[in-house]
């Protein structure tokens, strides 16, 4: 096969929230039998069609890379993952829908990525006000799922599903959430489906086709996350 043009897209998320599982299923279509801790970071590839069905459609490589999931904040660990994030076209946000905590995380892991270069100061607590904007102005394509849905109780999915939407909200992002032990939420076709090749088209748009691809992480130079409080239901 003729060599492809490529992107890097970050995969984040706490520890056990299924992140080599969807990894694995977005890139073999298969479930994962055994997964297992993350160590540092794992590097899978999908193969994305470009605009598919138009008379610009091209192939590309997606580099999924699967960044271990210690949320830590000993110095040591962050300057470790830190060299993961370079040269980032995108983003996806992975939390566990049956723990909330992992979706608060987020922000946290959000910060982490995009200021790679510097250390958060602002303190995050829950029931404030979240400036939602400073996500508006960020050039790095997001994409927040949630995994585990087929373990949400019928009588709680409108509660998460409600607090899911406002984190997409707050990262400007669009939404997925599914179980990634049943590939049919990303059948073809489907909405997920849908949302999953428009964010790689967006990355792949933003990287190959923008003015000044550059740009993109010059915006931690231009603009620091300094989050103090956030809105959390």
């Amino acid at each position: 096969m003729a060599s492809l043009d490529r992107v890097k897209v970050l995969v984040l998320g706490d520890s056990g929230v299924g992140k080599s599982s969807l990894v694995h299923l977005l890139c073999q279509n298969q479930v994962l039998g055994n997964p297992s801790w993350t160590v540092g970071c794992s590097v899978d590839v999908r193969v994305q069609d470009y605009k598919e069905g138009t008379p610009d459609e091209k192939t590309y490589y997606i580099e999924l890379w699967d960044v271990g999931g210690s949320i830590g904040s000993a110095s040591s660990v962050k300057s470790t993952r830190a060299v993961f994030y370079n040269s980032v076209n995108g983003i996806i946000l992975v939390h566990d829908l049956t723990n909330k905590k992992s979706s608060q995380n987020l922000y946290r892991w959000s910060l982490e990525a995009l200021n790679k270069d510097s250390s958060p100061t602002g303190v995050i607590v829950s029931n404030g006000d979240y400036d939602r904007e400073q996500f508006a102005e960020n050039p790095v394509p997001l994409l927040l799922i949630g995994t585990k849905f087929d373990q949400i109780p019928e009588n709680k999915r409108n509660e998460v599903l409600t607090r899911t939407a406002f984190l997409s909200e707050d990262f400007n992002a669009e939404e997925i959430n599914l179980d990634c032990t049943n590939p049919r939420y990303l059948a073809a076709g489907t909405s997920n489906a849908v949302k999953l090749s428009r964010f790689f088209d967006k990355v792949i748009e933003k990287r190959y086709f923008t003015r000044d691809p550059s740009q993109m992480m010059a915006f931690t130079d231009r603009k620091r996350f300094n989050f103090k409080t956030l809105h959390y239901d």
